[in-house]
């Protein structure tokens, strides 16, 4: 037996619609479109009359009870001729956090190219040291030259 206690259907013999029993089902279907459509019709005056609010349809008690939720926002549709395209966008946290990044980014390598950073000014600093090492370098090795030259030319006589 499958769970739940109900009977499979398998096995059973099939049952088919006459086509006059569809027919008349149709009719009478259209039947009831037809008078329910007439009565919308007249009621649907009467209807916009009495209300006039644009409140939406209220769910459960919320007709019965006022309910007063200070975090509950309500969605407001606009109109397409309120919509102001030319506004400035509002950007989210997370964007305008970003935004500010690459402008302090920005600022930051711009006084570093200028040398006006602690790390600029270490960095410049670092380089006088080397330029005067391989300088200095340079110089010893021309020394060592010239008194090679000078020895082999005394050498050579």
């Amino acid at each position: 037996m499958p769970r739940g206690g109900k009977k499979g259907h398998k096995g059973r013999g099939k049952q088919f619609s006459n086509p006059e029993e569809i027919d008349r089902q149709m009719k009478a279907q259209r039947e009831m479109e037809e008078n329910e459509g007439a009565e919308r019709g007249s009621s649907a005056e009467s209807e916009e009359e009495s209300s006039s609010d644009d409140e939406p349809k209220r769910k459960g008690v919320e007709g019965l009870i006022e309910i007063e939720n200070p975090n509950r926002v309500s969605q407001k549709s606009k109109k397409v001729v309120e919509i102001d395209v030319n506004a400035p966008k509002e950007l989210s946290r997370r964007e305008r956090e970003e935004i500010e990044k690459q402008k302090a980014k920005e600022r930051y390598m711009k006084l570093h190219l200028e040398g006006k950073t602690e790390q600029a000014r270490a960095d410049l600093a670092r380089l006088a040291i080397i330029k005067k090492q391989r300088e200095d370098a340079a110089k010893k090795r021309e020394d060592l030259r010239k008194e090679k030259d000078a020895e082999e030319a005394k050498s050579k006589r």
